[in-house]
């Protein structure tokens, strides 16, 4: 385990025939947008072909998370995304297939619509979310990296309004991490650890 990002060895990983999938993990607010979106910067310079997909992009409607009669960490965990149906029509098909059909959630609606995305022959896939690390998506990667910011750091990012709310995070969002962090330990098992 690495705990310093140099692009210049993962622009070498690279195989100029095959694509790379690099999974950028870390919990809500640990700064994976904006490490993501200064990649794109040096890939794009590079002239490196690449796709970046936002698991966020992928959760389903609120009916099917929220008020379901489990515990609101396990709704988070569990139930935010369809983890299997990711890991068979997303996870699966990301090293071989030329394009893929996803559905895309758009939150002012709570609906979902399917768009297809034709991937790049060669090239980078970068996967971009929480949970990256489930043991369902763990195996899909061929380099990834987890960002780790502490708790207090990682709230005090978060809207005014939204921390207004500290019991929702308490119940809902931090107990999912808690699990995510003691049933998987994701920072064991990255590639590269950066402290955010």
């Amino acid at each position: 385990m690495k705990t310093q990002f140099d692009i210049k060895e993962l622009l070498a990983t690279i195989q100029s025939n095959d694509r790379t999938i690099l999974g950028i993990d870390g919990l809500s607010r640990s700064g994976k947008t904006t490490f993501v979106e200064q990649l794109r910067d040096s890939l794009k310079k590079e002239k490196i072909y690449h796709h970046i997909f936002h698991i966020d992009d992928h959760i389903v409607e609120r009916s099917q998370r929220y008020h379901t009669g489990f515990e609101e960490w396990y709704e988070y965990f569990h139930l935010q995304w369809d983890v299997r149906w990711l890991r068979e029509n997303f996870f699966r098909k990301l090293k071989q297939d030329k394009e893929i059909t996803l559905p895309y959630y758009d939150p002012d609606t709570d609906t979902r619509d399917c768009r297809t995305i034709t991937l790049p022959e060669s090239g980078l896939i970068i996967v971009e979310g929480v949970f990256l690390q489930r043991k369902e998506w763990a195996d899909f990667y061929h380099q990834l990296i987890f960002l780790d910011c502490p708790r207090e750091k990682r709230f005090m990012r978060e809207a005014e309004t939204a921390k207004q709310n500290r019991d929702k995070f308490a119940k809902r969002y931090w107990k999912a991490e808690d699990y995510y962090m003691n049933t998987f330990r994701p920072w064991e098992s990255a590639d590269i650890v950066l402290e955010t």
